[in-house]
């Protein structure tokens, strides 16, 4: 219950505008302000419980607390580092990011671009911090986190080891902002260990909220070096990397210079004049600050003679710091991948132009919307199902092709900071259908197992991968489609995140099942009750003539336990008094012969449809076929509503009992039936005083 509430508190929190970048949510409910005027205020230095200077903090394997890694390791402030720490020192650079001992390379890489889009930038590092005006000891950085931009406060103190950062730290040595980022981020995620091993797309996606594509450089799009430099040109931050073929391949220096299973980043394009004809060229970073390419355009190589003073000036750099210019055709044979970060339209200025973009969040929940890919037909359609409707062509297609360009993330949700209890990233992936012309415009129809099973798919992500995103890039011919997220296996928890951008405004929503009842009223005289029917309530009831909830579950359980083609482990009184809470009209808490004629029949139709729907004859419902069944037992529920009933009503297996099927149906009705008496006037909506709410929930 206090998930559901968690829920509808965030969704009330979004619609007022809480989680963007200017009203930031506070992680862990940490205030900055009110933090570092408590502090001022006593006289003392922050020091974060929430994050605290303790092994912990540091890791939970390689760098766990019983690990001789940790050994040695104290937490000091810069101002027991340095003479003069400062924050930035005139303006926040690529060189300010120098790798320490953590394998987050694919972090800092996405800094160092992050340096080149100074608006970019402050979104993530607010410049009102330093080490002299106000100074607490606190500092605070924002991030994007799964739709919403969070605030997270950290104290300064951090890991040293024989009096130097242990992780990441400027080149000059006195500046501390990346230091201090790398520390926030390792808090949002739990600690610094879970920030080892990742992708700079990762990275780039949570200092923008924009949206990562890769692309193989093995199959280089044929306008790539243009895709490049308009990507550069709006303000996109860009990484590149060199595949390993072997554990013993990470991070080897090839005689050339470049490190294999490095994330590097890349901050320029140009073409020069050379030789009579015309050069590509890629200007490329290594956060470590050293270990330059050596081969043709490296900082000292013959090629610069040829090129024009001008421009030998204003593009090379001899001092070995890490950034280097190579030939893009080079660039081409020495990589692997290239990711590109597309920044969302409130992070741009007006002079670039802007993706048009649209956003869900959902969860994938065992045995009511985890359906698994397409190899599982009969639990696919389970899945949450997204339309996106393309109306208009794009202006001017980069790559020669008319239609509409689309790219679509799936992202799943807090993954990594699930290293620490033995999780990690789901494999997951998606696919995209043509929605027919009978669905166009309904977005009310939870499509079903039939249609999966007669439609392809028309356009899907490169593959199922165990990444926190799956990002591709389509050109699709105007029209409605549907999107299915989902994880390569069913039944596998979890929470995503699925944005579209697009070139031109398009139309992005859910689509789910509407909520309604459509159970037909049983209307029964006491002259429509058989003599039979009649003697044996008489024997039932007793001498009040009456029927109980105590008795009512005696009589039941006489009679289901008789059975052999269905299984149940018996009602419970409970499901016994919301029988009687149903059909009881006078109040008495108990059932008439009439009253108990209607629910002996309404249990018969159950019984039909129990048996008919159990397709495998197993004697109790699986999920799927529970979902079948309540809508032909008249509901119309969405997806939440089924997340709800799977993890009420199911067993640990996932199965659904007799007993458990009719309390289920017997409660919605309940539910739906006290819903329309109340809602007086048919707007859907009803007023209730917390005595009046806290009495229907006590039923």
């Amino acid at each position: 219950m206090s998930g559901i509430v968690a829920k509808l508190q965030h969704n009330r929190e979004k619609a007022q505008g809480i989680g963007t970048n200017s009203h930031a949510v506070k992680y862990l409910n940490q205030d900055y302000e009110s933090l570092r005027r408590d502090c001022l205020e006593r006289g003392r230095l922050f020091e974060d419980d929430c994050f605290e200077a303790l092994p912990s903090s540091l890791g939970f394997k390689e760098l766990g607390p019983n690990s001789y890694k940790v050994r040695g390791i104290t937490w000091k402030r810069p101002g027991e580092l340095v003479s003069n720490p400062q924050f930035i020192f005139k303006n926040a650079t690529r060189t300010d990011i120098c790798q320490g001992a953590l394998g987050d390379c694919w972090l800092l890489a996405a800094i160092a671009s992050l340096t080149l889009n100074k608006q970019v930038l402050y979104r993530v590092v607010p410049h009102d911090q330093s080490f002299e005006e106000n100074y607490a000891g606190i500092f605070h950085f924002e991030f994007w986190q799964f739709g919403e931009w969070v605030d997270v406060v950290v104290d300064d103190r951090l890991p040293t080891k024989d009096g130097e950062l242990l992780f990441v730290h400027s080149e000059e040595g006195s500046e501390f902002w990346s230091a201090l980022l790398e520390k926030a981020y390792a808090k949002i995620n739990g600690c610094y260990e879970a920030l080892s091993g990742g992708s700079t797309t990762e990275g780039f996606e949570d200092f923008t909220g924009g949206i990562a594509e890769r692309h193989d450089l093995n199959q280089a799009d044929p306008h790539l070096f243009k895709i490049i430099r308009k990507a550069l040109e709006r303000g996109s931050l860009l990484g590149c990397s060199i595949d390993i073929t072997s554990s013993a391949d990470s991070e080897a220096v090839t005689y050339r210079k470049l490190v294999k299973g490095h994330a590097y980043s890349v901050t320029g394009a140009e073409q020069v004049e050379f030789r009579g004809g015309r050069e590509q060229l890629i200007r490329i970073r290594n956060p470590w600050g050293q270990v330059e390419w050596n081969g043709a355009w490296s900082d000292k190589s013959s090629e610069w003679r040829y090129v024009s003073d001008d421009e030998r000036r204003r593009l090379t750099n001899r001092n070995e710091d890490g950034e280097f210019w190579m030939s893009f055709s080079d660039f081409l044979r020495q990589y692997s991948r290239l990711e590109i970060c597309n920044l969302t339209p409130d992070a741009l200025t007006d002079e670039y132009k802007k993706w048009a973009e649209s956003e869900f969040e959902d969860t994938w929940r065992r045995g009511s919307s985890a359906g698994g890919c397409r190899n599982f037909p009969n639990s696919f359609w389970m899945n949450p199902q997204f339309v996106i409707k393309l109306d208009e062509e794009d202006d001017d297609p980069d790559d020669g092709e008319e239609g509409c360009t689309v790219i679509v993330g799936l992202m799943q949700k807090n993954r990594r900071r699930m290293r620490k209890m033995g999780q990690d990233m789901e494999t997951i992936g998606f696919a995209i259908y043509d929605l027919p012309e009978e669905y166009s415009g309904q977005r009310q129809v939870h499509l079903k197992r039939n249609f999966f099973l007669r439609n392809r798919a028309a356009a899907r992500s490169e593959s199922f991968i165990n990444l926190r995103e799956v990002c591709s890039h389509f050109t699709l011919p105007p029209g409605e489609y549907l999107i299915i997220p989902s994880t390569f296996e069913p039944n596998k928890n979890g929470d995503f995140y699925v944005r579209v951008f697009t070139e031109k405004q398009a139309e992005f929503q859910e689509i789910d099942d509407p909520v309604e009842s459509h159970v037909e009223e049983i209307h029964i005289d006491e002259d429509d009750i058989g003599d039979r029917f009649k003697k044996l309530f008489g024997q039932l009831a007793g001498h009040d003539v009456e029927i109980s909830p105590f008795e009512l579950k005696n009589i039941l359980n006489r009679v289901v336990t008789r059975r052999s083609d269905i299984k149940t482990s018996g009602f419970s009184l409970t499901t016994c008094r919301n029988m009687v809470n149903l059909l009881d009209k006078d109040g008495s808490g108990k059932l008439g012969l009439v009253e108990f004629k209607i629910l002996w029949t309404k249990i018969e139709k159950f019984l039909d449809l129990y048996k008919e729907r159990d397709v495998d004859q197993s004697g109790c419902m699986s999920s799927s076929e529970m979902r079948m069944a309540v809508e032909a037992a008249g509901f119309s529920l969405n997806n939440s509503l089924h997340q709800i009933i799977v993890a009420r009503y199911s067993d640990p297996h996932l199965s659904i009992d007799f007993d458990n099927f009719v309390c289920c149906l017997i409660r919605l009705e309940s539910l739906f039936k006290t819903f329309d008496t109340l809602d007086q006037d048919g707007d859907g909506e009803i007023e209730l005083g917390f005595m009046e709410w806290l009495n229907l929930s006590m039923l």
